[in-house]
């Protein structure tokens, strides 16, 4: 049986979920301490990086060239055990091309896999993983003529 701490824990996880998307969308880069550890780990496909600043330069970089975004989140399993817990979302990034690429999208869909712990500011993001499992339309709505490496590996 599932305790209430364990609930508000899975709550708490699935609300930072909610706002890493919101912080993509609006490129609210200086809240990303808000859902990641200063000492993450994480792999967007490029292999093994470490930090929230690299952590900021890889999502970064993606955006910025590129127009509005949408970061739907679904189908979230949580697993809380004490002070640290596991989760793995499926995403659907849309991506809008800027300017006189607005006529382009180009979406991008796969897991988000992440390890938590439980910090002194709230519950913290440690270890990121993601893969991209399907990817539709033109790549160039990214800001660039080829696809990044990270999404076509």
């Amino acid at each position: 049986m599932t305790d209430l701490q364990t609930l508000l824990d899975e709550r708490e996880i699935t609300q930072t979920l909610s706002r890493m998307t919101r912080i993509l969308d609006k490129r609210d880069w200086d809240s990303l301490d808000t859902v990641f550890a200063e000492d993450l780990t994480f792999d967007y496909g490029r292999g093994e990086r470490a930090g929230i600043k690299e952590m900021r330069a890889e999502v970064s970089g993606f955006l910025t060239n590129c127009g509005p975004t949408m970061h739907l989140i679904g189908s979230g399993l949580i697993d809380v055990d004490g002070d640290t817990a596991s989760s793995e979302v499926y995403v659907l990034a849309r991506h809008q091309g800027a300017e006189g690429r607005s006529h382009l999208y180009f979406d991008a869909a796969g897991p988000w896999i992440d390890r938590w712990q439980r910090r002194a500011n709230g519950w913290r993001i440690v270890r990121r993983d993601i893969s991209v499992n399907v990817m539709q339309g033109d790549p160039a709505a990214l800001g660039s003529d080829t696809l990044p490496q990270a999404l076509s590996e």
